[in-house]
């Protein structure tokens, strides 16, 4: 029950701070999102699990309860892990307290309602990675929107109410899509129960039947599809991608930092349980245009970030990029494909979110994140345009870092792939997105970071309070040590995703 102790001691932290006045509530949700940190670092310790939750393997901390009936199918309480959504699980705690730290410089209103919410988006972030009942997990899936809607729409900036109703709009829609998508696929089969792991074993072993009339093959692609797209756009897979820019840019730092670290791996995450689980053959159908729309991911949102001038777009375009590898991987289908997307995951939510709050930090003190408004920052506040700079060398994949390690992944397993035609071509195509990613980067870091001091503001600018940098150093670290050991996560990581690959496609 170590599971349901973590997600409920989240939602008990979150009613607590709602109450709690808000000169205290900053200080008081830091000290409750501890609990849910250390209850994931217990269970990334005591992890025993073996081989992956879909497929037949051992589910770790596994608790099945069976629940209700609704239209024939059967509803359970059933949660659990392997070594693909434990890792997400402790990105997300450690995220959502450090996210929470840095947000007690700008948030000077409203306090306990947003730390609760971030809290309360914490514990259904918690939900939508451990739940194995399809039921469950959608209603942990839908309960996120609400928080990041209120943290955008309320604490955001002047186009707060333009970007929070852009975001839901899009996600609700892309959920509702998705939920078609695979509910119909669910009634084309006889398993009789809305429990992942079953769906996933009956889906791969006897595939799709007819629905409606509709012939299986059909049925596969056309469930397919509804359900990638869902799920591309929360990724968001251009040309899906038009709510991030302004949601992150409207966004208060902390928001931003759990929407580029977490939320978005909502999205990969549910392709690889359903779309690459469930349904192997009809994803290698359509390996192609998969693989087309990753690199034109990698390739279109590294150029948009490059034409940026606000940091913050800069950051939110090359998430962009950066998840089009993620596809890349999976589409590969292949050991070090698939694990390196999984991985991908990790390192990109440590090293945006690094970036955002680095970028929020530097905004507390100048009052602008634009690039031509600044120069020579790097005198003024050493500490943290180091560890900036750091981070962007992080996302343009320095060895010793996280982000090389899960690059070099992929770009192994995509080269090495049979399932897609021309794979090589693809990879190499994807690899040039790193070149822009330099481009853009060492640019904005030179323009802001470096010269001679000029920005025309009545701020005094200086280095940045303790509890602006102990956030940024602590994820800068995460990154360096897992750069350096990617064995922390990667052995369970590729302990669970070669179950996968063990039906031919």
């Amino acid at each position: 029950m170590l599971i349901e102790g973590v997600i409920a001691a989240t939602f008990v932290a979150a009613f607590v701070v709602f109450l709690a006045p808000d000169e205290y509530a900053g200080r008081l949700a830091a000290l409750l999102s501890l609990a849910p940190l250390a209850g994931s670092l217990l269970l990334w310790r005591g992890f025993d699990g073996s081989g992956n939750a879909l497929t037949g393997g051992e589910i770790a901390y596994r608790t099945f309860v069976p629940w209700a009936e609704l239209g024939g199918l059967d509803l359970q309480w059933f949660v659990g892990l392997d070594g693909i959504s434990l890792p997400l699980v402790v990105l997300t705690t450690l995220l959502t307290t450090l996210a929470i730290v840095s947000a007690w410089t700008p948030i000077d209103d409203r306090q306990s309602q947003f730390y609760g919410l971030m809290l309360f988006m914490e514990a259904n972030l918690i939900g939508v990675f451990t739940a194995l009942d399809f039921f469950v997990w959608f209603v942990f899936w839908e309960a996120v929107l609400v928080p990041m809607y209120f943290l955008v729409g309320v604490w955001g900036g002047p186009r707060r109410k333009y970007a929070a109703i852009k975001f839901f709009v899009y996600t609700n829609i892309a959920s509702l899509v998705m939920f078609v998508g695979f509910i119909a696929l669910v009634l084309s089969t006889d398993v009789g129960t809305l429990a992942m792991p079953e769906i996933a074993e009956t889906l791969r072993s006897s595939g799709a039947g007819a629905f409606f009339g509709v012939a299986p093959d059909t049925v596969a692609a056309l469930t397919f599809a509804a359900m990638f797209v869902g799920f591309a756009v929360k990724v968001p897979v251009a040309p899906f991608h038009t709510w991030l820019p302004d949601a992150h840019v409207e966004a208060p730092t902390p928001a931003s930092v759990m929407l580029a670290g977490v939320l978005l791996k909502m999205g990969t995450y549910a392709l690889l349980r359903f779309n690459f689980t469930m349904l192997p053959e009809t994803a290698a159908r359509f390996a192609v245009p998969i693989a087309a729309l990753a690199v034109i991911s990698v390739i279109y949102g590294a150029m948009l970030a490059l034409a940026q001038r606000d940091l913050k777009r800069i950051v939110a375009y090359s998430s962009v990029s950066s998840m089009g590898y993620v596809i890349l991987g999976l589409v590969a289908y292949t050991v070090y494909g698939v694990g390196g997307a999984t991985f991908q995951m990790v390192a990109h939510g440590l090293i945006s979110g690094l970036m955002f709050m680095a970028v929020g930090v530097v905004y507390n003190v100048t009052h602008t994140r634009i690039v031509d408004d600044m120069s020579g920052v790097a005198d003024r506040m050493p500490v943290t345009s180091g560890i900036l700079v750091a981070g962007a060398f992080g996302y343009m994949g320095l060895p010793l870092m996280a982000g090389f390690a899960a690059e070099f992944f992929i770009f192994v397993g995509s080269f090495d792939s049979t399932v897609l035609p021309s794979a090589a071509l693809f990879t190499a195509v994807a690899m040039f997105g790193i070149v822009i990613v330099a481009g853009y980067l060492l640019f904005a870091m030179q323009r802001t970071l470096f010269g001679q001091f000029r920005l025309d503001s009545d701020y005094e600018v200086g280095p940045a309070p303790l509890h602006d940098t102990v956030p940024l150093a602590v994820l800068l670290l995460a990154i360096i040590v897992l750069g350096v050991n990617p064995e922390l996560f990667f052995g369970m990581i590729r302990d669970a995703v070669t179950p996968l690959l063990e039906v031919g496609v």
